[in-house]
């Protein structure tokens, strides 16, 4: 498995989600989980509004898999925290911070958290309360490092106000055909054309290469904001037909190709699987490993419908 930067460290390329296992049986997240082992994926993701109510999907993850301390010590665990959806809002209170945390503590069965994320941006942030709740959850070893998702990199630098703690990563959804954090830079002083209107601030891709922060691709085979997959999509035809060969020429599957699209990018980003299907997750690890060509990785650009000045 291909290992890229993450924080002070290392992390595999792809990311095991685990946003959709809470209608699987123990038996089933056991070998979702043993495929992404078996295949190099030691980093699993999560977040406390999975599952349809706080903490499902951590305590269904915890409570199928009962690690053991030495299996614990082995992989990361991330989650996320800061939407309420029974509210209709966002928190990064403080007291939310801290009371999600000890929640997903619980419901993930563990004693330490290594990478806690913030949900999207909430509009009513006080960088000093989040830097307060990161302060002490570090402190204390309840979290290891932080990061954001969703996040401008003006978000991010009004976190960094007072936010002292390392932001190690930025998760941002990122595919093929779904992906303005890359096309809209390469359209820069296009006049006329949409794809290069700058939206959510711009350069977040640039900006987190900067400030060494890892990218981390969410529905990395979604069309669009989820509309479904691209992938042996009809809507798509010259995309699929180059993927089949590429595909093809690698020895690897479209799903590998989708993946390695992502991974070939120099900011060494993380694709962060949804699927539950183990077969899935090994052709994405696959991918993972396949170095596209330049012209490759910019036939499937074009391909995708993105301009190429």
């Amino acid at each position: 498995m291909k290992q890229i930067r993450f924080g002070s460290g290392s992390a595999p390329a792809v990311v095991a989600g685990m946003m959709r296992i809470d209608g699987r049986t123990d038996a089933q997240i056991r070998e979702l989980y043993d495929t992404a082992r078996a295949n190099g994926i030691d980093f699993f993701d999560h977040a406390d509004i999975y599952g349809g109510a706080m903490h499902v999907c951590e305590d269904r993850f915890g409570a199928a898999l009962a690690l053991s301390a030495a299996e614990r010590d082995e992989i990361t665990l991330q989650t996320k925290c800061g939407i309420v959806p029974s509210e209709g809002m966002f928190d990064f209170s403080y007291d939310h911070i801290m009371r999600q945390a000890e929640g997903s503590l619980k419901a993930l069965r563990t004693d330490r958290i290594d990478v806690l994320l913030l949900h999207r941006p909430d509009a009513l942030v006080e960088p000093e309360e989040v830097a307060r709740a990161f302060d002490e959850l570090h402190a204390s070893g309840k979290v290891r490092s932080f990061g954001v998702s969703n996040h401008t990199p003006r978000q991010i630098d009004l976190l960094k106000t007072a936010v002292t703690q390392p932001l190690v990563a930025n998760q941002l959804q990122l595919s093929i055909t779904h992906a303005p954090i890359i096309a809209q830079p390469l359209a820069a002083n296009m006049a006329g054309l949409d794809q290069s209107i700058v939206r959510d601030g711009g350069g977040i891709v640039e900006y987190c290469r900067i400030e060494g922060i890892t990218i981390q691709a969410w529905s990395p085979y979604q069309a669009g904001f989820f509309t479904g997959v691209f992938l042996d999509n009809p809507a798509y035809p010259e995309l699929n037909a180059a993927i089949d060969r590429i595909a093809a020429a690698h020895g690897v599957t479209p799903t590998g190709i989708a993946t390695a699209w992502i991974t070939r990018h120099p900011a060494g980003m993380q694709v962060v699987l949804g699927t539950t299907t183990p077969s899935r997750v090994q052709e994405a690890a696959e991918g993972a490993d396949v170095e596209l060509s330049r012209a490759e990785w910019y036939e499937l650009f074009r391909a995708a419908g993105h301009t190429l000045p």
